[in-house]
């Protein structure tokens, strides 16, 4: 469609988005539309399984294979960093359930956490190991409360890319510093990021990420990227092994039970074909675009965003620091509640939504500042 060293064209790219001809689409921090690319490399695998069944299965492997490598590019890794998932929470079941815990352990969360990032790690008290919860300061993760909460036993520290319900990004380089700097190793929750705003896990050496891809990715629900950073393969216990965890895995009559030498070993059986190669189409359409520009376009349209909202007399409660910023937008309606605000802009035809009593607005590169304009003008008429 277009390369990193064109200026996108973002008119050009609504197109790609059918969704843009029925609604202002602003909820991507929920489940986002997906594109006619993804749409086309769905169809066409349910087509070929309509009329030749798994004859053409192994052009389906070695495709997921190429989606492997576009995940990695997107992370700036290898290949063998990565596994597939279904969603992000299985990915931190697998960190959860496979870290070498100790009674007595500790791994600390912010506690504004999407519950999927909370659970987990609760879920480990028949084992001894503690959660520390973290509370924010007016929607904000400081790494020095994260420092506050760590001891001789912390593990683990779990955090998001971003918070999901404020739009704070997290300082993920500090707070890798911060950990590495005592033994203490990093997961990173990156669905509220991962499409929209450029990480390198090279640059910032996160042990371990999961993220969904129906979020800022444009993937279909039911994908998503698991990264294991090598040094851990190891050491993190694959708790749900199968088949496909094997260095043979084709080889059905001999059991040799030797695990792949890569995260491939938490894939455990049958992947999810045409879900990953839809998924495989909407990461190349981002990667074409350049994630940079991605983040450069959504920082445009947020930022204006928030000077028609405040023009208005509404409070932005998410940081626009320009370190702390993201995607999201989350707004303190003025005299109606978010919730119901929602539901009006949905009878208008703008998708928006709500969290933490708040609205949250979450823009993607397609969308534009006609949309921004015809949402304040809701807001305008409804919010008062």
């Amino acid at each position: 469609m277009m390369t990193p060293s064109m200026p996108p064209d973002w008119q050009r790219l609504r197109e790609e988005f059918p969704v843009t001809q029925r609604w202002v689409f602003l909820d991507h921090a929920a489940v986002s539309p997906i594109s006619r690319s993804a749409h086309a490399a769905l169809t066409a695998w349910v087509e070929d399984v309509l009329y030749n069944g798994e004859v053409n299965e192994p052009t389906w492997e070695s495709e997921i294979e190429n989606v492997r490598t576009a995940a990695a590019q997107l992370l700036d890794t290898s290949p063998e960093c990565i596994a597939f998932v279904k969603n992000t929470s299985e990915g931190i079941g697998f960190v959860a359930e496979g870290f070498p815990w100790q009674p007595g352990d500790n791994v600390v969360v912010p506690a504004d956490e999407y519950p999927s990032n909370v659970y987990p790690w609760q879920n480990l008290a028949c084992r001894g190991v503690e959660v520390r919860l973290v509370p924010s300061r007016s929607g904000r993760v400081l790494v020095d409360d994260l420092r506050a909460a760590m001891d001789g036993r912390t593990r683990l520290v779990a955090v998001s890319f971003v918070e999901f319900a404020t739009g704070f990004r997290v300082p993920l380089a500090d707070v890798v510093e911060l950990c590495h700097a005592r033994g203490v190793q990093v997961f990173v929750d990156a669905i509220q990021g991962l499409g929209a705003i450029p990480l390198s896990v090279r640059e910032i050496p996160i042990d371990f990420l999961s993220a969904g891809s129906h979020k800022w990715l444009l993937g279909p629900v039911g994908a998503g990227i698991f990264y294991v950073r090598s040094d851990w393969w190891d050491f993190l216990h694959p708790v749900s092994v199968g088949w496909k965890s094997v260095v043979r895995h084709w080889d059905f009559t001999t059991l040799d039970f030797r695990l792949k030498p890569s995260a491939l070993r938490w894939e455990n059986g049958t992947l999810s074909a045409g879900i990953l190669l839809a998924f495989g189409a909407a990461l190349r359409l981002l990667l074409q675009l350049g994630i940079p520009q991605v983040w450069q376009r959504i920082e445009a349209l947020t930022d204006e965003l928030c000077q028609l909202l405040e023009s208005g007399g509404w409070q932005i409660y998410s940081s626009r620091l320009a370190q702390e910023k993201s995607g999201i937008v989350s707004v303190v309606p003025r005299h109606q509640t978010a919730r119901q605000l929602v539901r009006q802009a949905r009878q208008a035809g703008m998708i928006i939504n709500h969290r933490a009593g708040r609205l949250r607005i979450s823009p993607h590169a397609y969308n534009n500042s006609e949309e921004l304009t015809r949402l304040i003008e809701f807001l305008q008429r409804a919010d008062t």
